[in-house]
């Protein structure tokens, strides 16, 4: 029997005809009538609000206006493609049929997760650079261990070097290298006592790379300078796309280009490319070291842009499949 779905309302008089109306050709095309109230779901809702009465039969939809015979037409199409899937008895038609003959706990597991996703993001993206600041915290505790722990799980992830990452409990919030030519600050060779770091005799980055701070420079965040702007501003935007009501529209990809990929591109490119020591290039691209706030800027605007970018596609996704199971379920006994 074909299941046959009505979006309605309360105090609707052409929802209650479209209901008529399914009613009077109940004995020549024998259904089942699911009515969904769109107040229920705010997706619903927003999909709605302005189309209803809607039914739904098999893939087939009408929107307002449509009469008793236009309901007919569909409900003989929808009923000869049923039939048609029946005889053929594809394993994946009888599959469907028998997946939505019942909720399973995946499918309660997957409504959950579409109604809370943006929650489970902010939380995932707090930990992921919390966990960072909180690696100087315990150094400075004295949880050497837990702290050392937090380093060596970031380590695949970042480059963690001393002279691009934000230090805590020192006497500065950072330690640029001399090339970054930044006035006022010590410097991480001067900090450190280590020799040129750009001098192959010199201490070397990877061992920058491990040097994690003392009592009086502080302690070294896990993650460097750029990678904390892109994620807590990534986090930034999922608390704010919340508070608007994920009504914020995705960034157009152009402008994602141009303000997430364009600027950290260019200084982080700029950045390594000029370190190469190709003197070719150098006479192109002067050596260059970025500096603390334009890691941060660039880095932000990457992050910023790209949740932009992807949070309201996800949201699209997401309502979808919320709207799928709240159908699903209205349509099966309790």
């Amino acid at each position: 029997m074909l299941t046959v779905t009505l979006y309605t309302k309360q105090d609707c008089h052409l929802c209650e005809q479209a209901k008529a109306d399914l009613e009077s050709l109940q004995g020549k095309y024998p259904h089942r009538l699911v009515e969904i109230d769109i107040h229920s779901d705010p997706d619903l809702l927003k999909t709605y609000l302005l189309e209803i009465p809607v039914v739904e039969i098999g893939p087939y939809v009408l929107k307002y206006p449509f009469d008793s015979q236009k309901l007919a037409i569909t409900l003989g199409a929808a009923g000869d493609r049923r039939g048609q899937l029946d005889k053929l008895g594809r394993d994946d038609h009888l599959q469907r049929v028998e997946r939505g003959g019942q909720i399973t706990r995946s499918d309660r597991v997957l409504y959950w997760v579409s109604r809370h996703y943006l929650a489970l993001l902010n939380l995932v993206m707090l930990v992921y650079f919390g966990l960072p600041i909180l690696a100087p915290a315990l150094m400075k505790a004295g949880f050497v261990v837990p702290a050392n722990a937090i380093y060596t799980l970031y380590k695949p992830l970042c480059h963690q070097f001393g002279f691009r990452s934000f230090f805590l409990f020192g006497e500065q919030a950072y330690y640029p290298l001399e090339e970054a030519d930044i006035q006022g600050v010590m410097t991480f060779e001067e900090a450190t006592g280590f020799p040129d770091l750009e001098n192959p005799a010199g201490y070397s980055r990877f061992e920058a790379r491990n040097f994690v701070g003392n009592e009086t420079m502080g302690y070294k965040m896990a993650l460097c300078e750029r990678d904390m702007a892109i994620y807590a501003s990534i986090f930034l935007f999922g608390v704010l796309y919340a508070l608007s009501g994920r009504r914020l529209k995705s960034l157009h990809w152009a402008l994602w280009i141009l303000i997430g990929m364009g600027p950290v591109g260019l200084d982080g490119f700029s950045q390594l490319f000029s370190q190469m020591q190709w003197s070719w290039l150098a006479h192109i691209l002067p050596y260059r070291e970025s500096t603390p706030f334009l890691r941060v800027l660039t880095g932000g605007l990457f992050g910023f842009a790209t949740a932009w970018f992807a949070y309201p596609s996800i949201e699209e996704s997401m309502s979808d499949t919320r709207q799928f199971f709240v159908k699903k379920f209205a349509s099966l006994p309790k």
